[in-house]
């Protein structure tokens, strides 16, 4: 969960070649208390070889290993000496550097497929020798290297290679996506039966190490802390809180964009369960008129990012009057938040800016802590238990940093925002009721610059739509929609059209991600 400059004999080295799956790879071994750290492709070779690591996995990827653009990376990686695992991409770039051959493939595969295993290998070993696995690639081998053999197929392709002399294992299919469903088995025999590492890595180890680190890296500095209310920013607070006590400041900010009560309710939450020096900043105004007029959602989500640096400069400026200095802003950024928002680890495409990543102005006075900035929301849930917080705190859905800005469609009105807080107050109460609130990752309404007539009372209306999310997730990186109870979406909207005014018809949204995200900007 943290990179670090040398690491024991467990450490699993990830090159990154741009798939938006590679921190999964990430994720998977971590479930199996491995550390592992993920590079850059172009990671120069003394880089990853000072990791000391104990296996090489090589990403997937978007690219053709032929592409003229085609990420680059070390191939001394491969005479090592340590296992190495290829993923999609990542098969192709061994089968490239050690002279097989790779092509366009006449047959695309993408989404299911069953894959044959037809050679037993330490990789397959105790997995059944059919495997529904998930597939994404346009190219495949046409010919292996020299030394190495054919170890599974699907009916049109290679689907598994091994030279196992020389350590080297490749799958055609992504085994860290929750759709190959042997694919965590197949992940530990590469970990625990090839490399032989040792499950050592654990939520204390994180949170000793980070708070070390943090202590060191502020030193006798005083810093705030951007606290939202939800996991990841009060999971962030509570660490470095930790680590340097009463030099942390954190501010809550109302950007005008919160849910109803929020500003007051997060208050009294964090200063009562956490005992946490907080401050809270009204500055609605400021960003509701800096919000009007726009409708741009990347727009918006700038705005919101840098409005938020010019809010927390202003007081880290007051702070240090009293303080001496504030020379550091902690945030609660995940990484599916970075991995939409920028090409961080590799050359991985943009989704969207998130305000605390892509959205960040690009000169700011304020040093950013992010110690969260490599981990998915339940690997922090994880953390904050160790921690010892409460589950009402670490049970909270996720919420976007711009807040209701980006669950409104189009310009951002204080009459809009007003109509969406009571619509959103509904849904949530009713999930909450039904009991789904704990089961379901996101659940909230969005409201549409849709408007439609209407009959209430037998006169006309022309109102907005409100459209319903629920979603369930591991991660946040991939989503399936939730098919609620018919009773609880019957209650949501016949309560949402006759107690929030202004909304007249209400829809559900069945989209997963992909081919959607899961805020609608």
């Amino acid at each position: 969960m943290e990179t670090k400059q040398t690491a024991g004999p467990s450490t699993i080295v990830i090159l990154d070649f741009g798939s938006q799956y590679t921190q999964l790879i990430a994720r998977r071994i971590r479930e199996q208390n491995v550390f592992s750290v993920v590079l850059p492709c172009t990671a120069p070779f003394a880089s990853i070889r000072q990791l000391n690591p104990a296996g090489v996995i090589l990403s997937g990827g978007p690219s053709s290993v032929y592409d003229a653009d085609a990420p680059p990376a070390d191939a001394r990686v491969l005479a090592m000496g340590v296992p190495v695992l290829g993923i999609c991409y990542g098969l192709h770039f061994i089968l490239h550097e050690l002279g097989g051959k790779v092509r366009s493939a006449d047959r695309r595969e993408y989404g299911h497929a069953d894959v044959e295993v037809v050679r037993p290998t330490a990789l397959f070993e105790g997995l059944p020798t059919h495997l529904p696995v998930w597939m994404s690639h346009g190219d495949e081998a046409l010919e292996l290297p020299a030394g190495f053999s054919l170890i599974a197929k699907t009916s049109n392709a290679v689907a598994g290679i091994a030279n196992e002399s020389s350590r080297i294992w490749a799958v055609q299919f992504h085994p860290e996506v929750h759709h190959t469903r042997q694919g965590k088995e197949l992940l530990r025999n590469f970990l625990f039966r090839i490399c032989k590492v040792a499950p050592d890595w654990t939520p204390e180890h994180f949170i000793q190490t980070t708070v070390e680190r943090i202590r060191a890296q502020v030193g006798e500095g005083h810093a705030i802390c951007g606290l939202s209310g939800g996991v990841d920013s009060s999971v962030a607070a509570v660490l470095v809180d930790r680590a340097i006590g009463e030099r942390l400041t954190c501010v809550f900010v109302d950007n005008g964009v919160l849910r109803k009560d929020e500003f007051r309710k997060v208050q009294e939450n964090l200063r009562d369960k956490l005992g946490l020096n907080l401050i809270g900043v009204d500055a609605s105004q400021q960003f509701l008129s800096l919000l009007a007029g726009v409708t741009d959602p990347e727009i918006k989500r700038k705005i919101i990012g840098n409005e938020f640096i010019a809010v927390f400069d202003r007081e880290a400026h007051r702070i240090a009057q009293q303080t001496g200095s504030v020379d550091w802003l902690v945030q609660g950024t995940l990484y599916p938040d970075v991995i939409e928002s920028s090409s961080v680890k590799g050359p991985s495409q943009t989704i969207k800016s998130h305000h605390n990543v892509g959205g960040l102005p690009e000169t700011m006075k304020l040093k950013l802590i992010e110690p969260l900035r490599d981990l998915f929301k339940d690997e922090v849930r994880r953390i904050g238990r160790d921690l010892g917080m409460p589950e009402d705190i670490l049970q909270r859905q996720p919420f976007p940093g711009p807040g209701l800005a980006v669950r409104i469609v189009g310009e951002v009105t204080p009459e809009r925002v007003a109509i969406l807080q009571e619509a959103d107050e509904i849904v949530v109460d009713e999930i909450k009721a039904a009991g789904l609130y704990r089961q379901i990752w996101q659940s909230f309404a969005v409201l549409l610059p849709v408007r439609s007539v209407g009959v209430m009372g037998d006169q006309r209306t022309y109102a907005y739509t409100c459209a319903i999310r629920a979603v369930s997730s591991e991660d946040g990186m991939t989503a399936d929609w939730v098919p609620l109870p018919y009773e609880v979406l019957k209650r949501m909207s016949s309560r949402i059209v006759n107690e929030v005014k202004g909304i007249n018809r209400v829809v559900y949204d069945i989209t997963s991600k992909p081919p959607g995200t899961i805020e609608w900007e």
